[in-house]
């Protein structure tokens, strides 16, 4: 059974970690904050003290950060570059610029060392009940020698060559980015024109216009509960790389744009680290105005 090294125990990374350790795999794990990857002792994995210490000897290495920069930090390190195992496999988890991941994809290749991109979808639920959407981009051969511990963690899917996993879930987070919008102006009109924004949820079940965003955000957004399952500094950092990619392409996005511009002033007002649907504080400030 392959050994697995996973850098990064945040909200995502454990319960992905925890998941690979269900199936038995040996696990390593690093975190920069390493009293988050202490509980994960008591499911039998090894806790290290440094990338050097939990790269050493891996078969394959996951990566779960925050954004670029984060990744940046690991994997142009010594600590990290000079320990991997010739032939080893790096698979980058986290939502990075496509460019960050052709850079360290055609690195590592250079040192003879697998690479996938595999950014994934699905939140804190998805991790925890191993159902993420895993978007994949590399080469068939690496992807089939690692599909099984992918779907350990969800539902990998190879999209195309390296970097095509990280468009994809630009794509996706389009596609959410725009539809907690929506639910977020639907049950503002609910609640300001009278009708209960509960029972228009359960009228919607079924219909063209039901989503897991319908019933998940819009549940959080009446309820009022913002803590984070996926964070709005992140979810900027995503519609950023949005439009930074389409600019590559001289594509113009323009409900991506609106909607980044919302969730920057989100951040700007002190939001970021709540929860994504607290969008709808965004469509309820440009209400009071």
């Amino acid at each position: 059974m392959k050994k697995i090294a996973f850098i990064g125990i945040g909200l995502m990374g454990l319960p992905m970690a925890k998941n690979l350790l269900k199936a038995n795999y040996p696990l390593k794990v690093f975190n920069r904050s390493s009293h988050k990857a202490e509980v994960l002792k008591n499911h039998k994995a090894i806790v290290t003290k440094s990338v050097k210490e939990v790269v050493i000897d891996a078969d394959v290495i996951i990566t779960m950060l925050t954004d670029d920069t984060a990744v940046d930090s690991i994997m142009k390190s010594k600590d990290f570059l000079d320990n991997l195992k010739s032939g080893s496999t790096v698979i980058d988890m986290s939502s990075v610029k496509p460019e960050t991941a052709r850079f360290h994809g055609t690195y590592l290749k250079s040192k003879n060392i697998n690479y996938l991109d595999a950014p994934v979808s699905g939140g804190t639920i998805g991790a925890e009940q191993a159902s993420l959407a895993i978007m994949v981009g590399g080469e068939q051969k690496v992807f089939d020698d690692c599909y099984n511990i992918l779907k350990v963690m969800g539902n990998p899917t190879l999209v195309g060559p390296l970097s095509s996993g990280q468009i994809s879930k630009l794509a996706n987070q389009i596609i959410v980015g725009l539809t907690i919008g929506a639910v977020a102006e639907a049950v503002t009109l609910c609640e300001r024109a009278g009708a209960n924004p509960e029972k228009m949820i359960k009228a919607l079940t079924g219909g063209w216009a039901d989503s897991k965003i319908l019933q998940t955000h819009g549940q959080r957004m009446i309820k009022k509960d913002f803590s984070p399952k996926g964070k709005t500094s992140v979810h900027l950092k995503d519609m950023n790389n949005i439009l930074g990619c389409a600019k590559d392409f001289n594509l113009h996005l323009p409900i991506s744009t609106l909607v980044k511009g919302m969730y920057n002033n989100l951040v700007n007002n002190g939001h970021g680290d709540e929860d994504h649907s607290s969008l709808y504080k965004e469509i309820e400030r440009l209400n009071k105005q």
